[in-house]
């Protein structure tokens, strides 16, 4: 099989959807977005093989500035050109360029759904799992609503996402559950990437500890993507202190979805890492209360 490794083109998105079809998975088409020709200003390497003039499978690396110590990797291979070397050809030549990056990196990450070719490639070229995530949805009434003292005790507010507060809590929760893939996230970047108007967070409530007048500290919070309430389950941040004892944050976890699905359902991004989070949602998946909104997304890396 005569092929040509060449760098992506403007077009060859293209001929390739013409002969991948529909994605395997979410992941698959969350990462085909990601094809574009070569650049350094963001840094990325996209490399198209084509088969007597026809695009036929393609890779890419390229870097993330919220999780720097590694580089994000996809392969997609044509059904009928898959076994012949062609995805391990061009894992090997990826791994290349990510060594002449600017900043040398070479280690490199992935996400794979179960049960796919692509989660079958990333185990048999050495790829490790990192981390589970699954998407949730909670029912209504999935807990009962707790009863709050106006002038003692834990204290549900409102808060503006432009509190530079939240944006505080924000950015420490998502460092600490992201211990597993580092996370460069300054306040700026916690602003930007999740409450600013471009994120599309249309609403935040906070749960303290205490009233904010008697120096009550945020326990846990939620932001809200979803811009209408309807019948359909709103879209969720929600994170917690993760350095409060581990039976508080369940506590203050369980109470803030309560709260959160006393009428309406909200869908919620879980990871493993999330430990108290997980506690709290894990009975409600096994009676039923809760369900999955869909596969498990593992992220996978080489070592």
């Amino acid at each position: 099989m005569a092929l040509d490794y060449r760098a992506w083109q403007e077009g060859d998105d293209l001929e390739l959807i013409q002969l991948w079809g529909g994605p395997e998975s979410a992941t698959s088409e969350q990462f085909r977005g990601s094809f574009r020709p070569p650049s350094d200003q963001p840094w990325n390497r996209c490399i198209t093989v084509v088969d007597q003039g026809i695009p036929v499978a393609a890779g890419c690396v390229y870097g993330a500035a919220l999780h720097p110590d590694r580089l994000w990797c996809y392969i997609e291979v044509a059904g009928d050109h898959r076994r012949a070397g062609i995805g391990s050809t061009l894992l090997t030549m990826l791994q290349h360029e990510a060594a002449a990056s600017p900043t040398g990196i070479t280690a490199l990450r992935s996400k794979v759904t179960p049960g796919t070719t692509g989660a079958s490639f990333a185990e048999a070229t050495g790829f490790g799992a990192l981390q589970r995530s699954r998407l949730v949805v909670v029912g209504p009434g999935a807990l009962a609503a707790p009863a709050f003292d106006d002038t003692a005790g834990p204290q549900l507010e409102e808060a503006a996402t432009g509190s530079v507060e939240l944006t505080r809590s924000l950015a420490a929760f998502y460092a600490s559950v992201h211990g597993w893939d580092r996370a460069d996230i300054s306040l700026g970047r916690a602003q930007q990437l999740f409450l600013g108007d471009a994120s599309g967070a249309g609403g935040a409530i906070v749960l303290r500890d205490r009233p904010k007048a008697d120096g009550g500290a945020i326990a846990a919070f939620a932001v809200s993507y979803t811009q209408a309430r309807t019948d359909d389950p709103a879209d969720v941040l929600l994170g917690y202190d993760t350095t409060l004892p581990p039976e508080e944050q369940q506590a203050a976890v369980a109470t803030m979805i309560a709260m959160l699905v006393h009428q309406y359902p909200i869908q919620l991004e879980v990871d493993d890492s999330m430990e108290s989070l997980v506690a709290v949602v894990e009975p409600l998946l096994a009676t039923g209360s809760a369900q999955l909104a869909g596969p498990e997304t593992l992220v996978v890396a080489t070592a």
